[in-house]
């Protein structure tokens, strides 16, 4: 009889239930009841329920007081091992520009079509700002993170107006086409190899900033990361 490699089993239901319930909360910008959660993923109330809890108990994700849930520390951790000598290049970058600017920095990776979001510094002095959380993933093409990581590529006829325009600044922003509300600049870190390793952004709501002002803070932030890379 062959070995069983395991290929042709089942996927685990349960397994991907919670993977999803993670990704649907890295996607909403607040903490969400248990009833908006099951809904948003399609489950029965008390199923979702009993996976919050379990993520609860490994810190994937928090209650707050009013009993509504969001991604947790322990998500943090996870990412951590993500693609460690990039973020290990980023990370003095990225608490540079938190401080500079007042914003929240963060660094995000491609994986397959969708830009997700592995480390991010909330700056420490400013009276408010914006919540970014690691594992937050959106379509590559949507969002300034994921224009950035696109600016290096071939220009194609079908490419949005916003990468041209990103391309030729060497960097990109973008409106609520993440969440509702925010803005965002990015551009990409490059390799040694010249192709892009991931993109630095900042996240913010204030109207009155001008992304013209910031843009070349981030391009400057994520050419020193690219140099540390090998």
């Amino acid at each position: 009889m062959a070995a069983d490699d395991g290929t042709g089993a089942p996927q685990s239901q349960t397994l991907d239930r919670g993977l999803r319930i993670l990704e649907h909360l890295a996607t909403v910008a607040a903490a969400q009841p248990v009833a908006e959660v099951a809904q948003s993923v399609g489950l029965h109330r008390s199923i979702a329920y009993r996976l919050l809890r379990t993520l609860e108990d490994h810190q994937l994700v928090e209650r707050d007081p009013a009993g509504h849930y969001r991604l947790g520390l322990g998500m943090a951790a996870l990412a951590r091992g993500v693609r460690t000598d990039l973020q290990t290049a980023a990370l003095p970058q990225l608490d540079a520009l938190a401080a500079d600017l007042g914003m929240t920095a963060f660094l995000v990776v491609r994986a397959g079509d969708e830009a997700v979001t592995v480390t991010s510094i909330e700056p420490q002095t400013s009276s408010a700002h914006v919540a970014y959380r690691p594992g937050i993933r959106h379509p590559v093409g949507r969002g300034a993170p994921g224009l950035a990581l696109l600016i290096p590529e071939p220009a194609r006829s079908e490419d949005r107006r916003e990468l041209t325009e990103a391309r030729s600044l060497g960097w990109a922003t973008s409106h609520g086409e993440v969440v509702p509300g925010f803005r965002s600049v990015a551009a990409p870190v490059l390799g040694p190899d010249g192709g892009v390793r991931g993109a630095l952004a900042v996240v913010f709501v204030d109207d009155a900033v001008d992304p013209t002002e910031i843009g070349p803070a981030v391009v400057a932030a994520a050419a020193q990361v690219g140099l540390r890379l090998r």
